[in-house]
């Protein structure tokens, strides 16, 4: 079993509307050090195969699939090998 985990972020020549209301309220609260913020999201998949390259491969599949909007973002895909037990405790 792995976990596959997919930091999903904006391709660098989209603007991101979120990310200056975030800078904005940063700078507000006395965060003047922060040159710039950009937002994204991330997904956590557990994928039940027995090689890392499957698991990959499926991460990859969903993410050009459904996960990842090709045209505006860019993903990157961190994979761990879990235990049953480890994935029991998540599901509590």
């Amino acid at each position: 079993m792995y976990k596959a985990t997919i930091a999903i972020t904006l391709r660098p020549s989209i603007l991101d509307p979120e990310g200056k209301t975030v800078h904005r309220a940063l700078e507000n609260l006395g965060y003047d050090p922060v040159e710039q913020v950009r937002m994204g999201k991330q997904a956590e998949l557990w994928i039940d195969v027995e090689t890392e390259a499957e698991a990959r491969r499926l991460a990859e599949e969903a993410c050009d699939r459904l996960l990842a909007n090709p045209v505006t973002e860019n993903y990157e895909i961190s994979l761990a090998s879990v235990s049953e037990e480890e994935v029991r405790e998540m599901a509590q």
